[in-house]
């Protein structure tokens, strides 16, 4: 294993072609890497088996981490041709369990294993082309093509650590042991664990866009937080210590846990932590590829609400209060004893594949006056994810932490033993939900001072927001609700036939949905971006939405908009999903209507969804589609253009080139027509654009 370890890349300093020839080499370390986690299931049909209920089979993660480097080099236009559309769908989304993720097994026809590694040898020629001839200058920054070759080798090293812990859930004799390194051989009775006492202070929390390393959206930003004077336990809990809580019935006293915990406590019926075994009374441990003895004196690994039970368990016990630290809290633990963003990859510590394949005894790695303030398991702490004052998305990847704002996910800090690349750097911010496992334990601290928790209760991503009051707010400018108005076209040229099929593609926050779910007891919509999606969704389970408008300057307005407001219900008919629509995956077929307004603009290749949408529509079906024609507002391809240009000196608008693809299908039953849209930027800024409809009906 030694020979694959390696840091994330410095982005800044160097020559080009040195750069280029550095990350070639840390290119070709993650691939291997992540193919040597697969290499230990015993057989393909391994791949095919749930280890979680909430996650896709082991093959999906196989394909998952190849598809993303060709479907993100596809999106910045850096290759324009792909490999396997069909994989480059199936293989795209499903990593966590927002109800947009599709983890119905019946969408899905998986491949042979074999044609998967095949795909993936393909992608990696592919990706190594682009490495070898794509221009590279420094600093390597959002807008340079190498920062998505980077995107896609730190993403894969993210699935090396969360397919590990799938690997760790399949039975045991699915895989095979010590190919992927040695677990580590050190074992014996838990040490004893004291608190000491930790300077409280002012925290920097965030990175400046300028920074050194690849970061994820979250990490950027500037937050200060003031931490007061606590104590923090020397050592991560141990089995042994955890071992207290269970024998004294823990898992079966509802008030050390909070009502989340105690929910999931009464579903999973868990009598101790999901990777212990108990045969004939006696412990064992569950590692990622093999079985041992209970190592007592290693991190016990468990979810936050765990945790939080143990933590309320011994304060009860103890009379003092007792919790999990908060991110703040973490960092200022790491300062203190002289770790920082300088010597962060310095630090002796079981981390970055350098020591075992497996956590070790938690008083094997000291770091000034603690132990495992880095490595070993990663740590959970209190507070749930959220942007810094300064935050945005990428826009070739919107839906990386956006769906995690929703005060559902905990952050995670410091690493475990299988954290690599971005994962092992000091501004590093991963989250999962509080009943989810990683390679996760926790350590305690002791504090009267409730934590500060920030959890933004109004949407603050300024696009989203804008979507938000164009999709709910009052009409504006005294021009009708572009997406109400769009709407009810449908039903007038649909019909009332209730038990029609509808797709929304291009679906946005989800006004048009609500609308036609009136109407039709069955209503899909579609987004690209996940950020849009959460609203929907949102709107959908809660009946309500919250967000920040901008006013003047520094002044923005609150608005809550309920669904009761605007004279619709919540309704249950209405599936919304994450989807690229110029890949779309099979099954979504066969319906009566289809409603695409404003989405050719912004499709990578406008002219190949024309020349497939009939494919997905029944005989009869209707197609309304609503355009400004702008190719050039998300630099589409001039090849992909249907039209806006000169075909021998003649002018082909983007309505005859649309109408020449369609009509072999379809037959057009009403003249183009123009519908107002108005976006609200502030109090005194608004946009209207003309959107021109047209109406088509399947010919057969």
């Amino acid at each position: 294993m030694n020979e694959l370890i390696a840091n994330t890349i410095h982005l800044s300093v160097g020559d080009a072609e040195t750069k280029r020839q550095e990350i070639k080499e840390y290119f070709l370390k993650t691939w291997e890497v992540d193919e040597l986690l697969y290499k230990q299931l015993a057989t393909d049909k391994a791949f095919y088996m749930r280890a979680d209920p909430l996650r896709h089979p082991l093959v999906f993660y196989l394909g998952h981490t190849a598809v993303f480097f060709i479907n993100k080099l596809i999106l910045a236009k850096i290759i324009h041709q792909r490999i396997n559309p069909r994989f480059e769908s199936i293989f795209a989304i499903g990593v966590d369990e927002m109800s947009w993720d599709d983890l119905n097994e019946a969408h899905y026809d998986w491949p042979a294993v074999e044609e998967v590694w095949a795909y993936r040898s393909k992608v990696k020629e592919t990706v190594l082309e682009v490495i070898d001839s794509a221009p590279l200058t420094l600093p390597i920054n959002w807008e340079s093509p190498f920062w998505i070759v980077m995107m896609g080798i730190e993403h894969e090293r993210i699935h090396l650590e969360t397919s590990s812990v799938l690997i760790r859930q399949l039975p045991l004799e699915k895989v095979n042991a010590e190919v992927f390194g040695k677990p580590c051989k050190q074992s014996g009775d838990a040490p004893h664990n004291e608190f000491l006492p930790v300077d409280g202070g002012e925290v920097n929390l965030g990175k400046d866009f300028s920074h050194h390393f690849y970061g994820w959206d979250n990490e950027y930003g500037k937050y200060t937080e003031k931490t007061e004077d606590f104590l923090a336990s020397k050592y991560l809990i141990s089995n042994g210590e955890y071992l207290h809580f269970v024998e004294d019935k823990g898992y079966h006293k509802k008030e050390f846990w909070t009502d989340e915990g105690w929910g999931w406590q009464s579903y999973q019926k868990a009598e101790y932590p999901r990777f212990w075994r108990l045969r004939n009374g006696k412990y064992y441990l569950r590692l990622m590829a093999s079985e041992v003895e209970m190592p007592w004196n290693w991190p016990v690994e468990v979810n936050y609400l765990e945790a939080k039970a143990f933590a309320n368990w011994k304060s009860s016990k103890e009379g003092k209060t007792y919790r999990l630290p908060t991110e703040a809290e973490w960092y200022r633990l790491a300062s203190e004893n002289g770790i920082c963003d300088e010597n962060f990859h310095s630090i002796n510590a079981n981390v970055n594949l350098r020591e075992h394949a497996s956590p070790c005894p938690v008083n094997a790695f000291e770091q000034g006056n603690f132990f495992d303030i880095i490595g070993n398991v990663w740590q959970w702490t209190e507070t749930p994810i959220t942007g810094f004052p300064g935050f945005k998305v990428h826009p070739l990847y919107d839906d990386f932490t956006t769906p995690t704002f929703d005060g559902k996910h905990n952050l995670i800090k410091g690493g475990s033993w299988i954290s690599t690349g971005n994962e092992h750097t000091w501004h590093s911010r991963y989250a999962f939900r509080r009943h989810f496992y990683q390679h996760a334990g926790f350590r305690l601290v002791q504090s009267e001072h409730a934590p500060e928790i920030r959890e933004d209760a109004y949407e603050t991503d300024a696009e989203v927001a804008r979507s938000c009051e164009a999709n709910y707010g009052l009409d504006a400018l005294g021009i009708p609700n572009f997406s109400k108005t769009v709407a009810k076209l449908a039903v007038e040229h649909a019909g009332l036939n209730k038990e029609m099929e509808v797709l929304d593609l291009n679906c946005d926050t989800g006004r048009a949905a609500f609308e036609l779910s009136k109407h039709f007891k069955n209503v899909t919509g579609l987004d690209f971006s996940a950020r849009f999606i959460k609203i929907a969704n949102q709107m959908q389970e809660k009946g309500f939405i919250r967000y920040i408008l901008p006013d003047e300057n520094e002044l923005v307005f609150y608005t809550d908009v309920q669904l009761s407001d605007i004279g619709l219900h919540q309704p249950t008919g209405i599936t919304f999903m994450q989807a690229d629509a110029n890949n779309l995956k099979t099954f979504y077929t066969g319906y009566d209507l289809i409603l695409a307004t404003n989405l050719l603009e912004e499709l990578y290749d406008p002219s190949v969804f024309l020349e497939s949408i009939h494919e997905r529509l029944n005989s009869k079906g209707l197609l309304i589609l609503g355009s400004i024609y702008n190719w050039q507002r998300n630099k589409i391809d001039r090849k992909n253009w249907p039209g806006g240009f000169k075909v021998d000196g003649e002018p082909v608008s983007s309505f005859e080139g649309i109408k020449q693809i369609l009509s072999q299908y379809f037959e057009l039953i009403k003249t183009p027509f123009d519908v107002k849209k108005v976006s609200k930027n502030n109090s005194r800024h608004f946009e209207v654009e003309n959107i021109e409809i047209s109406i088509w009906k399947k010919i057969n």
